[in-house]
């Protein structure tokens, strides 16, 4: 199964240890969204998507990416982030944007995973952020059985 992940991780490189979790267990290439090769897509089973959250959404590179991306039929992706403040479904949910714009082109989201993130964002810089630390052993681990249920999927996908 040939995968990619395409990340952005800005701040505390928080997003680039879960992409690095994530991309170990699945033997994934990494890249950054400007280093993406679109034409070279095509040869990928499964794509990952994943960027800190600012200001409750994905970095804006993830989406310019995106609305670059051809049209497409039966291509699988899953999307990661890491988070200063609780993802909380229909109050806050960070992946939506993302889902939504993928599910436009034609992929099918097979899978979304959320982490807290150290964050200094703004006036937190000053009492010394939030979530030092994170992501942390336990965040990674978690990452890891993602990635393990997502090769589980794509598994059965490919063999049904």
């Amino acid at each position: 199964m040939k995968t990619l992940i395409i990340y952005n991780s800005i701040h505390h490189k928080n997003t680039e240890k879960i992409a690095r979790a994530i991309g170990k267990v699945l033997k994934a290439k990494i890249s950054k969204p400007d280093k993406v090769d679109i034409p070279s897509l095509k040869k990928y089973d499964l794509l990952g998507f994943g960027s800190g959250i600012y200001f409750s959404i994905h970095h804006e590179s993830l989406f310019q990416l995106i609305d670059k991306l051809p049209k497409v039929k039966n291509k699988k992706a899953f999307i990661f982030t890491s988070s200063g403040s609780w993802q909380i479904k229909y109050l806050n949910d960070f992946n939506a944007p993302l889902v939504q714009k993928l599910e436009n082109k034609g992929y099918d989201i097979i899978g979304t995973f959320c982490c807290r993130g150290y964050d200094t964002v703004g006036p937190l810089k000053h009492i010394g952020g939030l979530n030092k630390g994170r992501p942390n052993k336990e965040d990674i681990r978690k990452a890891e059985n993602f990635a393990e249920n997502i090769k589980m999927v794509m598994k059965a996908l490919l063999i049904g």
